[in-house]
């Protein structure tokens, strides 16, 4: 049997409800997208681009957005469940979808540990404020001055764990709700922040110049490969195809709409965060609170800062959300085994499935530093990313054209090309550190798929 056999497209039953329409799948996306990259990681890339990261959003947005044209066509053409996962199943063979979905898999479980790990940097800054400090070995992960776990960003993923497994209409019902209050907060920032923007901290716009395009620390392409971090979890919204209504149609329309909204949304904050405050001075955890104390409006900063606290829940809840449903899937296909796709009769919610999420997010967030986790992530997500336009060339090569009703990706061979490229320019920029803990995690997945996987995938069982 080979390992490059692949699955077929057509739709399996599913035990999940069929009900999420369009506005439900776009607030998920948007709700996994705005989050830590926006409120916590965008001041150390101004610092690391200047002003000029303008331009890196731009690169940014680009390599995503090509992304989500690919996903739009492989969910419109394949809709089923597991994303990314599913589509190299079906076109690259068992062994590539595997390593897609651990790729996908570790996106998930260290943003979800990121995100906590930012909601806890807020709280923290937040309880420093009225006098309330937390042990100095369980405010962090830095043994080097005697942080040993991040006991805050763990409890908050157990927390999460917890309204996942309610049933998801419940669950993405009260994500629906902290979006909007999320947007409040941005939209807050914005209004009232372009009136103090002064120009003159936008001269020396872009002081790093536009970077190296590979193993570069400073600049425009670094600051793409920072703010990318800031694009990810428009892959959850695919992996909810099971409970979708009408999901040819609209996930496509969903995933385009969240991404250029949130494209869109992060060209307007960065304008404003970096003319409010010299890029010298924003690099820190609490960018956008930051900058508005910085020209006097504390009671604005201490309401980004509150709402950031609690809506950074909100990108846990759809990316763990996101990740149960790719175990579901895993497990359905003989990958991993069958206890995780075992379904609650009462919530119709994967339950083993969210646990083991939930337990291997948590701990990561407890004992991993942030930078890390960030630095992984976009590491892993590219390299899934790069695997898709491949993907598609090959679906296209042996089938031909979408059909009528199906999503098209436009000038398909060259938007394939093109985002396979900027994704190799992208993964250049990653440090050698990511690189080791990327090998180690690399050597794992393989290891489980020769020693599990393999044997009993459901294509071996045929």
């Amino acid at each position: 049997m080979s390992m490059f056999r692949t699955k077929s497209t057509d739709v399996r039953p599913t035990e999940l409800k069929r009900h999420l329409n369009l506005g439900s799948l776009i607030l998920l996306g948007i709700g996994t997208m705005v989050g830590t990259g926006i409120f916590t990681r965008s001041g150390a890339a101004i610092a690391t681009a200047g002003p000029a990261l303008m331009i890196s959003i731009l690169i940014a947005a680009v390599a995503v957005g090509l992304s989500a044209l690919i996903y739009a066509e492989f969910a419109s053409r394949i809709p089923r469940g597991g994303g990314a996962y599913s589509y190299i199943y079906a076109t690259l063979g068992e062994f590539p979808a595997w390593m897609a979905a651990w790729f996908v898999g570790l996106e998930f479980l260290t943003a979800v540990a990121g995100v906590s790990s930012g909601w806890a940097s807020y709280l923290k800054g937040l309880l420093a404020e009225i006098g309330i400090q937390l042990p100095l070995a369980l405010s962090g992960v830095n043994p080097a001055e005697g942080q040993y776990v991040d006991v805050m960003a763990l409890l908050v993923v157990v927390l999460v764990t917890g309204l996942v497994l309610l049933d998801s209409q419940k669950s993405l019902r009260f994500n629906n709700f902290l979006v909007i209050l999320k947007f409040s907060a941005l939209a807050l920032f914005l209004m009232i922040g372009v009136f103090y923007v002064k120009p003159a901290n936008w001269s020396n716009f872009a002081p790093f110049g536009f970077g190296q395009l590979v193993g570069g620390q400073t600049g425009i392409m670094a600051g793409a490969a920072t703010m990318f971090y800031a694009f990810l979890g428009f892959e959850a919204m695919p992996m909810a195809i099971d409970e979708t209504k009408n999901h040819q149609k609209t996930m496509p329309k969903a995933i385009a709409i969240a991404v250029g909204s949130v494209a869109v949304l992060y060209a307007l904050v960065t304008l404003v965060l970096s003319g409010l405050v010299n890029y010298t001075e924003l690099n820190v955890g609490d960018a956008v609170a930051f900058a508005l104390r910085q020209v006097g409006l504390g009671w604005a900063a201490n309401y980004v800062a509150t709402v950031a606290i609690l809506t950074l829940i909100t990108v846990c809840i759809s990316l763990l959300f996101a990740l149960a449903r790719l175990t579901f899937t895993l497990s359905q296909d003989g990958l991993l085994p069958k206890s995780f796709s075992n379904v609650s009769e009462k919530s119709k919610v994967p339950v083993n499935a969210t646990i083991l999420a939930g337990i291997i997010s948590a701990l990561m967030a407890g004992f991993f530093p942030l930078n890390t986790l960030a630095n992984l992530t976009s590491l892993v997500t590219l390299m899934c990313m790069a695997m898709l336009p491949i993907g598609l060339m090959k679906l296209r090569r042996e089938t031909g054209a979408p059909q009528a009703g199906q999503f098209t990706v436009p000038a398909a061979p060259l938007v394939s090309v093109l985002s396979f490229v900027i994704c190799l320019f992208m993964i250049g920029q990653m440090d050698a550190d990511t690189w080791k803990v990327f090998t180690v995690t690399i050597i794992i997945g393989i290891l489980i798929y020769f020693f599990y996987g393999y044997k009993h995938s459901s294509l071996t069982k045929k």
